[in-house]
């Protein structure tokens, strides 16, 4: 499950099979889940996982992707109360300097979200050749 985390983070959302040629049109799916007005579960929350799973703390995960750690927190911290069990386990700092790891709660969303992605853009891979040939080059 782990090994497909360990690519860049944006290389798995980008769902082109191959680099696109600037100014080639790009395609990509964004899967969200919304309860209520939250949106419980998206591609940027998605990114900020894989990101921890890297990087081992929110706050440094949030330097990587150039967000605040409040921002960092706020979303993982809404994520885990939009869930049954958590998506992250987060230890306090002392010796050790604390961190946060994936619960495999956490790697399983990565991993079915990331497949998601890969499923439709396989499934769709026709249609999206069709539209992006009426995109001017």
């Amino acid at each position: 499950m782990l090994a497909r985390m360990t690519k860049p983070a944006a290389s798995s959302s980008d769902t082109a099979s191959s680099p696109a040629p600037v100014g080639a049109p790009q395609v990509h799916f964004r899967m969200r889940i919304r309860r209520g007005d939250t949106v419980a579960l998206g591609p940027g929350k998605v990114t900020l996982l894989e990101a921890v799973h890297e990087h081992g703390s929110i706050s440094a995960a949030a330097r990587h992707l150039g967000m605040s750690y409040r921002r960092a927190w706020l979303l993982i911290d809404e994520l885990n109360r939009s869930l049954r069990s958590p998506a992250t386990h987060s230890e306090q700092g002392g010796a050790s300097g604390g961190g946060c790891t994936l619960t495999p709660v956490g790697e399983s969303i990565v991993a079915l979200y990331r497949e998601i992605e890969d499923e439709a853009q396989r499934h769709c891979a026709k249609q999206i050749a069709a539209l992006t040939e009426m995109m001017q080059p």
